[in-house]
C-alpha cells in the first residue's frame, strides 16, 4: 500500500510538485488539527472540574483535604499517563498510541456521568488523568516532528491553543449546562459530555500520517519521505537525509539513554519550563476558579459566567502568542510573562489580605490568564518539544510533562488547604515563583527559535 493510501489522502497519485512548493499544506494542516484535538480533551477534562467541586463536596461530604484529592486525583493519572506515553509513542508510533488514549477520554467521561459512588467517581478521573497525560506528551511531540522547522513553534503551539479553548468550553460547557436546571443530575451531565469529541478524537486519527521522524526510526523511509512531501517541507530529501545521520549517529552510539551526561542541560530545561508552568499557580487557580469566585462573594451563576470571560481571555491571549512565538522568540515571552504573571498575583494577594476591592478580583485575574497564557502557557509544550533529540524525545517529552503534572497534583492538592487559612497565602506564593522564574530564564535558558530539531541537537550539546 502506498503512503498516500495509507493516510486516506490524495488517494490515487503520487505527491507532485504542488503539493511542496507550499509552506503549509492541507495535509499539514489536517494532521496538526487532529492531533491538537487531543489538547482540547486535556482541557476540557481538566477545567471541567471547576463547576462540580460544590456538587461534589455536598454529595460526597468532602473535607477541604478530601476535596483536595478528589481534584488532584486526575492528576496522580496525569503523571502516570505522561511517564509511560513515550513508550507506546516510540513503539507503536505517535498517532496510534493516540487512538488509544481517545478510547481512555471516552471511558472516562462515561465513567464520570454515571458514577454511583466516590470510588467510581475518583477511578473514572484517574483515568481522565491517564489519557490527559499521555496526551500531554505525544500530541506536541507528534506536531513538533511533522511541521517545517520555520512553522513549528506556530503550528505545536496550536496544540496549546486547543488546551485552552478545551478550558473555555469547559466552562462555557459548565455555564449552559448549569442554566438549564437539570438539578441533582446536572454535575453527571457537565463531565459526560466529553465523550462526543473523544469520539471524534478517535475516529480522525483514521486520516493523518504517522510521523515522518518516528517512520525513518523504524526503516520505513520512503513511507517518511511522503509525508515530509506532504507536510509542505521544501528542502524534503535534505532533510530526509539529515534526520536519517542523526538517528543512525544516536542509535549507534552507547549513550541511548535519557539520563545520561550527554542529554544534562535539555533535561534541565524539561524540569524547570515544566516547573515553573505550575508554580505561576495557573491549575490551582483554573480548578478552584468558581470556588475563588465564592470566597469574593459572588454567586454561582455570576462565578460561572466570570469563568468564561476568564477562558475567553485564556483563548485570545494564546491565539496572539501563537502569531509571534516564531518572532519574538520562547525565551522573550517568557520573561515578558514572569513579570506580568508576578504583577497580578500580588495584586490577588493584596485584595484578599486587604479585603478590599474583592469584587473586582476578576480584573486581576483576566490580567493574569492573559500574560501567561501569553508566555509559559504558549511555551511549554514547543519547548519541551524542542529540546530533545529524536532517540530520546518522547521520554524527553514524558520527563518535562511528569515535571508539570506533578507540581499540579501537588499544588491542587494543598490549594484548598492553603486557601482555609488565607485566601491570600497560594497567591502570595505564585508571585514569589514568578520572580524567581525571571531569573531563572534569564540565566539558564536558550532561545530555541528557528532552529531545527537536529541543529538544536547539536546546540545543546555544547553548552
Amino acid at each position: 500500500m502506498s503512503g498516500a493510501h495509507e493516510f486516506g489522502l490524495h488517494i490515487g497519485r503520487a505527491p507532485d510538485a504542488r503539493d511542496v512548493k507550499r509552506d503549509i499544506t492541507a495535509v499539514l494542516l489536517k494532521s496538526t488539527g487532529v492531533a491538537a484535538l487531543g489538547g482540547l480533551l486535556f482541557g476540557f477534562d481538566t477545567a471541567v472540574i471547576a463547576g462540580v467541586t460544590n456538587d461534589l463536596s455536598s454529595l460526597f461530604s468532602l473535607s477541604p483535604a478530601s476535596l483536595g484529592l478528589t481534584v488532584a486525583i486526575a492528576l496522580w493519572g496525569t503523571i502516570i499517563g505522561a511517564m509511560v506515553a513515550g513508550i507506546p509513542g516510540d513503539k507503536f508510533g505517535r498517532r496510534d498510541s493516540l487512538r488509544g488514549l481517545a478510547v481512555l477520554f471516552f471511558i472516562s467521561a462515561l465513567g464520570c456521568a454515571v458514577a454511583w459512588s466516590w470510588l467510581s467517581f475518583v477511578t473514572s478521573r484517574f483515568v481522565a488523568g491517564l489519557a490527559i497525560g499521555g496526551s500531554s506528551v505525544l500530541g506536541p511531540m507528534y506536531i513538533a516532528e511533522i511541521a517545517p522547522t520555520r512553522w513549528r513553534g506556530r503550528l505545536v503551539g496550536f496544540f496549546q491553543f486547543n488546551v485552552v479553548f478545551g478550558i473555555l468550553l469547559a466552562y462555557f460547557s459548565n455555564y449552559v449546562v448549569g442554566a438549564l436546571n437539570l438539578g441533582a443530575n446536572e454535575w453527571r451531565w457537565k463531565l459526560g459530555i466529553s465523550a462526543a469529541p473523544a469520539a471524534l478524537f478517535f475516529f480522525m486519527l483514521f486520516f493523518i500520517p504517522r510521523s515522518p521522524r518516528w517512520l525513518i526510526k523504524k526503516g520505513r523511509i520512503e513511507e517518511a519521505r511522503q509525508v515530509l512531501q506532504l507536510s509542505g517541507d521544501k528542502d524534503a530529501e535534505a532533510d530526509l537525509e539529515q534526520i536519517k545521520h542523526s538517528i543512525e549517529a544516536e542509535l549507534s552510539g552507547s549513550n541511548q539513554q535519557l539520563f545520561s551526561r550527554r542529554y544534562r542541560y535539555p533535561i534541565l530545561l524539561a524540569i524547570l519550563v515544566g516547573m515553573f508552568n505550575q508554580l505561576a499557580g495557573i491549575n490551582s487557580i483554573l480548578y478552584y476558579l468558581n470556588d475563588i469566585f465564592g470566597r469574593a462573594g459572588l454567586t454561582k451563576v455570576t462565578g460561572d459566567l466570570q469563568a468564561v470571560i476568564i477562558g475567553a481571555t485564556n483563548l485570545i491571549f494564546t491565539t496572539i502568542a501563537m502569531l509571534v512565538i516564531d518572532r519574538l522568540g520562547r525565551k522573550t515571552m517568557l520573561l515578558i510573562g514572569s513579570i506580568g504573571t508576578a504583577l497580578c498575583l500580588a495584586m490577588v494577594a493584596f485584595q484578599f489580605y486587604s479585603g478590599k476591592y474583592e469584587r473586582l478580583l476578576v480584573l486581576p485575574l483576566i490580567a493574569y490568564i492573559a500574560f501567561f497564557a501569553f508566555s509559559q502557557g504558549a511555551v511549554i509544550w514547543v519547548y519541551i518539544s524542542e529540546v530533545f533529540p529524536t532517540s530520546v524525545r518522547a521520554k524527553g517529552q514524558s520527563l518535562g510533562s511528569f515535571t508539570h503534572w506533578f507540581m499540579t497534583a501537588v499544588l491542587s492538592w494543598i490549594f484548598p488547604l492553603l486557601s482555609a487559612h488565607s485566601a491570600a497565602v497560594p497567591f502570595a506564593f505564585f508571585a514569589s515563583m514568578m520572580i524567581v522564574q525571571f531569573f531563572v530564564v534569564l540565566f539558564i535558558f536558550p532561545e530555541t527559535k528557528g532552529i531545527s530539531l537536529e541543529d538544536m541537537e547539536k546546540k545543546l550539546e555544547t553548552i
